[in-house]
């Protein structure tokens, strides 16, 4: 990518931050964004910092925190008086998260694995999967 010129339109902050066009307005519409130049015919125009603001969305994006989570994180990225303890403790509870959220797959794939092994899989029409199912769905349990 040849260095770009500063400010750069929707277009190119898209492309040099990973992120659609929408999901940039979608960000700024969130107030993830500062509120961003526009040209006289109202087309906005993108700096150096806000492009790598969205860069650091994305990473967190991809990393699976909450918009919520994000915008804490923005806020405490652009505040150099900012404890790390802060961000320690958004990041801990995230992962607690998706231990949990692991665990609960890893029990589902459990329950799916015992399923298929008690399926027979040919001709005949008794399934011990639709019948969990349906026992589930009549009893109105949730659980595994």
């Amino acid at each position: 990518m040849t260095d770009a010129h500063w400010p750069v339109n929707i277009g190119s902050a898209a492309e040099r931050s990973g992120i659609s066009a929408k999901m940039v307005r979608h960000y700024e519409s969130l107030g993830l964004l500062p509120h961003v130049a526009r040209t006289d015919s109202g087309y906005r125009q993108y700096s150096e910092a806000e492009v790598h603001t969205l860069r650091f969305i994305k990473r967190s994006r991809d990393l699976g925190f909450s918009m919520a989570e994000i915008a804490e994180l923005v806020a405490l990225w652009q505040n150099r008086r900012r404890a790390s303890a802060s961000v320690k403790r958004i990041a801990q509870k995230h992962v607690t998260e998706l231990a949990a959220r692991i665990e609960a797959m890893q029990a589902m794939q459990r329950t799916l694995q015992q399923l298929l092994h008690h399926c027979h899989g040919d001709e005949r029409p008794d399934c011990p999967i639709l019948d969990d199912l349906a026992s589930q769905a009549s009893s109105g349990r949730t659980d595994g």
